[in-house]
């Protein structure tokens, strides 16, 4: 108590000109605070008169090097005993911690990136790709680059010419190549980008008009470029098999080659010339390489995703329509020339600093029915040879329907073709037509005998929707059905479909709609409208089969992704063969379809020769022309109407 007494008396400060009375608990304090006073005085400015002192940064270069002089002196003096004498590092660190200090941490994320040698603008590549990931048109690219430009102050988008020089570097005819020998007929100058594909067309008065717009690359230039991109992918491929990175080849490039039609593509509007509302996209997908290692093969890349578009190289693509015969053979002939040269020479192209040699293996797989038969000179998907694969008659394959072996070939057809040509035996033309199989064309791309895995899902899914019609209307009892009766049945099936499985009624079978419409829950949909007990099974049983040997032919590798149902398939397609000549009798009797007998007859065997069907499907090139599709939308001139 006697203490507390002690603190609360109040003394008087003895400190000259401070007349202040403090307890003499705080008196202690107060003392130390007039010391740090004394001791701020002796190193502040006194302003003896004259004009007011200006602040640093309105001061001129000479006069802020002269009032910081002794700061300098410091700093530099720390920086030579601590940082080995960089002294732009200390004074920018310091300014860092000043910015983040005040939380201005923008402006210190700026800096840093200055200090980091990023600076604060984007890398032409990186904004070539925002230009094309968000389908811009150069137009509206450059609105939104100069219109950050202005309100930032600061060029965060790089100009368009910037675009132009990366994107060069990404094309075809960037990188320099040789081929031994030669390729015929074929320029040796290595920077040959975008070309038109009517170029070197000579055309005269009397030849066909052709009226349509077509670009393309060089497809050694194309190749070549899609090679580079790889280059770390084939690199490490030689890491993983123990392989020496100085290893030079000869590495077996394998190529899948997809060509497909695109109906309405028609939002162009404006000037330039009247072109059909239709395109043909021809692209190419890199598959697999491979080293030759002493005696054996080793396989240094593959594909995990062979059906995207992101591995779907385009290598023309012309505003004309895939029947339009003349057209299609004027733009794709130069490509296949350059093909058939390729085959028989090898690439010499430098690969992690050193020179290789690679060979080339093409295979044209990914095409539709229709484009098969156009290119390859067969008669249309209507004629009574059924098959591009084999040499069977609609009446035949509907009576054997599972035993047939793949016969078919592109040298085949060229023989074929000269046969029908020049008739050597003289004979009628029914009995010439029969000799020849159908062909009626010269074949002029080589494709190889197989099936489109996704054209067969689609032209399946059609014929079940068909079956599924037929089951309403009760065919299997009246045959005769009118076709108002088959009207109602199919806006029946519709109806309900679009009720319980959420599928809207389409023009044209699309590969989205055939998925869903393939299934286990489709079809006890579809039985809640046919009455008898009997043809449920039938269906149920139709459709099972069917989604067993579905995966072998979609799937990239069926011994790996589903072996039982690959073991199965010859049984599970003789049984869908015996039902369709029972149960299905009044459909299937005396004809088939087209790709019921291609999946019932050659899927096996396909498998054996390539491993699989799916991956060399036409998909990532349908992916692709969804792509052109969204680009052309984006970047057409509207119509002003």
């Amino acid at each position: 108590s006697f203490l507390n007494i002690l603190d609360k008396l109040r003394i008087k400060c003895t400190v000259k000109e401070c007349e202040e009375e403090i307890s003499h608990e705080k008196y202690g304090q107060h003392l130390s605070s007039h010391k740090e006073m004394k001791d701020r005085e002796l190193y502040s400015h006194i302003n003896k008169g004259g004009r007011p002192r200006q602040h640093l940064l309105s001061l001129t270069r000479r006069a802020q090097k002269h009032r910081l002089r002794e700061l300098k002196r410091q700093v530099k003096a720390f920086a030579e005993k601590e940082e080995g004498g960089d002294i732009k590092s200390v004074c920018m660190t310091l300014f860092l911690l000043a910015l983040r200090a005040k939380n201005e941490h923008r402006q210190a994320d700026e800096l840093e990136a200055i200090m980091q040698g990023r600076g604060s603008g984007l890398h032409p590549a990186v904004c070539l790709a925002i230009r094309v990931n968000t389908f811009l048109s150069c137009s509206q690219y450059h609105k939104m680059y100069r219109t950050v430009k202005a309100v930032t102050g600061r060029q965060i988008f790089q100009p368009l010419h910037a675009l132009r020089t990366a994107e060069k570097a990404l094309l075809p005819g960037y990188h320099p190549f040789e081929w031994k020998p030669p390729l015929k007929n074929v320029s040796t100058n290595t920077e040959v980008g975008i070309i038109d594909g009517l170029s070197g067309l000579s055309l005269s008065i009397d030849d066909y008009p052709v009226d349509t717009i077509a670009k393309r690359f060089r497809y050694d230039a194309a190749l070549v470029c899609a090679l580079k991109d790889m280059e770390e992918e084939i690199l490490e491929g030689m890491k993983a098999k123990n392989l020496d990175d100085y290893l030079n080849g000869p590495f077996t490039v394998v190529v899948k080659e997809s060509c497909d039609g695109m109906g309405d593509v028609s939002e162009k509007h404006g000037s330039g010339p009247a072109v059909p509302e239709k395109a043909v996209r021809f692209s190419f997908t890199v598959m697999n390489i491979a080293i030759a290692h002493g005696n054996e093969s080793k396989r240094i890349f593959e594909e995990v995703k062979p059906n995207s578009e992101l591995c779907c190289k385009p290598l023309c693509l012309m505003l004309a329509d895939e029947s339009d015969h003349e057209t299609l053979t004027a733009i794709l002939s130069p490509l296949i020339a350059e093909r058939e040269a390729m085959k028989n020479s090898e690439l010499l192209l430098e690969m992690g600093g050193i020179l290789r040699t690679f060979k080339f293996i093409f295979r044209g797989t990914g095409y539709d029915e229709k484009l098969v038969r156009e290119v390859e000179g067969l008669e249309a998907s209507g004629s009574t040879y059924i098959c591009t694969l084999c040499d069977a008659t609609r009446l035949e394959a509907s009576k054997n329907v599972v035993f047939h072996s793949i016969t078919r070939s592109h040298a085949e057809n060229l023989e074929r073709y000269e046969i029908w040509r020049s008739n050597p035996y003289h004979e009628s033309v029914d009995k010439l037509r029969d000799r020849v199989k159908g062909v009626s064309a010269k074949p002029f791309i080589e494709t190889v005998p197989s099936i489109d895995a996704l054209h067969c899902d689609i032209g399946n899914a059609a014929e079940f929707y068909r079956i599924f019609q037929m089951e309403i209307c009760e065919v299997y009892k009246n045959p005769d059905v009118s076709k108002e009766e088959r009207k109602r049945c199919q806006l029946a099936l519709d109806k309900h479909l679009r009720k319980k499985m959420n599928l809207k009624p389409m023009m044209r079978m699309s590969g989205n709609f055939a998925r869903k419409l393939m299934s286990k829950e489709t079809v006890e949909a579809v039985c809640e409208l046919i009455k008898c007990e009997e043809r449920h099974e039938a269906l149920k049983e139709l459709m099972d089969l069917y989604l067993k040997m579905k995966p072998v032919w979609r799937s990239s590798c069926p011994a790996k992704e589903c072996p039982e149902l690959l073991c199965q398939y010859s049984y599970n397609s003789q049984r869908f063969a015996e039902l369709l000549s029972t149960k299905f009798k009044y459909r299937y009797e005396g004809k088939i379809t087209n790709y019921f007998h291609k999946t019932l007859a050659h899927v096996p065997e396909i498998i054996e020769r390539d491993g699989s069907i799916g991956a060399w499907a036409s998909e990532g090139n349908e992916s692709g022309n969804k792509l052109f599709r969204r680009f052309r939308k984006m970047n057409a001139r509207q119509s002003k109407c």
